[in-house]
């Protein structure tokens, strides 16, 4: 008996469970995440001085060196190289170039913010300033904000006879706020690449 009156009870129950899963419940936006980004331990640097190189600097230990391959044909092709950073899936591009009548310093300088400033299509703002290194060496580092493919730029000279320029860039689609980290933890790397760079 007292079986019979804790069935309706039952299913009573059970019907309005089913009902109630039938309404879908209201949908919430879940916030904008980003993979976690591991970033080495700390900085720590090694040398760069190989022969016949026109200059060497310090560079990230978790970093490797390459020649860059796709300008074998260029002039100072040798002595472009490659700062890949296999972890954040960064490379530090360097491009030499020897001044002269054919290249001028002020040709140089004006090659070198004309690539820059091409990412001002999608930066939120680029800062360029100056800056001179405890070796005597000058040239412009340019900060770029927002989604631009290389978040930071530079050339550094002596003026007379030698010229590097520097671009950093991610194996990613840029967005700013992912890159964050990764950006933030290299560029104080690339400020000790310029600091240390010398010229032979």
């Amino acid at each position: 008996m007292l079986m019979k009156n804790r069935l309706p009870l039952f299913f009573t129950l059970a019907a309005a469970g089913l009902l109630g899963a039938c309404h879908p419940s209201v949908p919430v936006p879940k916030p904008v995440g980003y993979y976690k980004v591991d970033l080495p331990e700390a900085h720590a640097y090694q040398l760069f001085d190989s022969a016949g190189f026109p200059f060497s600097f310090m560079y990230p230990v978790y970093a490797h060196i390459t020649q860059d391959t796709q300008l074998v044909r260029a002039e100072h092709a040798p002595y472009w190289i490659n700062v890949a950073v296999p972890q954040l899936d960064a490379t530090i591009y360097l491009s030499y170039k020897r001044i002269s009548d054919k290249e001028p310093l002020a040709k140089l300088m004006e090659e070198s913010y004309k690539l820059s400033f091409a990412h001002d299509i999608k930066a939120d703002y680029i800062k360029s300033p100056q800056f001179t290194t405890k070796n005597g060496l000058v040239g412009v580092f340019y900060d770029v904000g927002g989604n631009a493919a290389s978040a930071y730029q530079f050339f550094i000279t002596d003026t007379v006879r030698n010229f590097v320029r520097g671009a950093l860039y991610f194996d990613v689609s840029p967005n700013a706020d992912s890159l964050r980290p990764g950006t933030e933890f290299l560029k104080q790397d690339i400020e000790y690449l310029i600091q240390t760079l010398r010229f032979k």
